[in-house]
This record gives structure tokens, sequence and C-alpha cells, in this order.
């Protein structure tokens, strides 16, 4: 009965270290708030958006492609109907232009939602409590499809009306079609 009670105590153990270790993954991802690690020095910016998609609070900022900073809070302004994002970014990134534009976009074909920023050519620099005026919406893929079948049909609407038998003349007179 001794390597039966082993058995059971190592199964037991392997089982624990993978919930702790799933945890800790799900900590380290961009949708969750929670992040392992001391909190950098930052300065908070903000910005507006039409339409933030599934962006989250967490998901990282980036110039380049090198993450600056975390998206720290996502509200609802009544005033003029828009998503209200906040952001902190490191203080070592504080030579960003204050023209910058923002945008949100994908990691990947279905991956997370992430803020792109784009330099801008102004010689002052966001600080503290900037907003970023120029913003460019999350491209929502459902809405794209949706687009794309609603040309598709209209398109073959057309096609069908052209193909019933039926031409037409220089005068736009309906001719037999021959």
């Amino acid at each position: 009965m001794r390597p039966n009670r082993t058995l059971e105590i190592g199964t037991g153990l392997f089982v624990l270290l993978g919930f702790a270790a799933l945890l800790f993954l799900t900590t380290q991802l961009p949708a969750s708030g929670l992040r392992f690690g001391g909190a950098k020095d930052t300065y908070p910016v903000s910005a507006q958006f039409d339409n933030i998609g599934d962006l989250k609070v967490g998901s990282p900022v980036t110039i380049s492609g090198v993450r600056i900073g975390d998206v720290v809070n996502i509200h609802f302004d009544p005033k003029n109907y828009k998503a209200v994002v906040s952001m902190r970014i490191g203080t070592q990134y504080n030579q960003i232009p204050d023209d910058s534009f923002a945008s949100i976009q994908t990691q990947g074909l279905l991956g997370g939602k992430y803020i792109g920023l784009s330099p801008g050519g102004s010689d002052t620099f966001l600080k503290s409590g900037s907003t970023i005026d120029q913003t460019q919406s999350a491209i929502v893929l459902e809405n794209l499809i949706n687009k794309f079948f609603a040309n598709y049909s209209s398109s073959a609407g057309a096609q069908n009306q052209a193909g019933n038998g039926k031409g037409t003349d220089t005068q736009g007179n309906a001719e037999p079609k021959k």
C-alpha cells in the first residue's frame, strides 16, 4: 500500500503546481489588471475613442512595438458619447510629442487589443494629465464582415437584375435579349 500513497501525493503536488502556474500566467495577461513586479515611475495620459472594441484595463501602450505603458482605466463620457481611456506611461518616455496619434490595434488576427502611439512632430511633449487628441478607434471584425456581406448581396442583386434577359438601349428603354 505504500507505493500507491506516494503516487497519490505526487499526483496531488503535480496538480497543485499546475494550478499555481495557471494562476501566475493569468495574472500576467494584458487583460488582467494584476501584474507582479514593482510599479515604475509613470505619468498619466488620456485619449478619447469612438469605439474601443475589446480593449481592457492592463492592455499595453506601445510605440514602434515597444511597450511604454499600460491602460489603467476605461470609462464612458456621457457628454460627448465617447470612451475615455486613461493610460500610464513610463517617465523614461517623457519626450513623446503632444501631437502624437493613438490608435487601437490588434495583436495578431484574433489577439487582444492594445494602444499604439505614432509620434507626431511637435516640439512640445506629453506631460502628466495630457490628452491625446488624434485617435483612431478599434476596427471591429464583425462590422467589416457585415459590410462585406452587405456589399456582396447588393452586387449579387444588381447582377441578377442585369441578367434577367432584358438589356437597355442608349435611351434607357428595355429591349429584349437576342
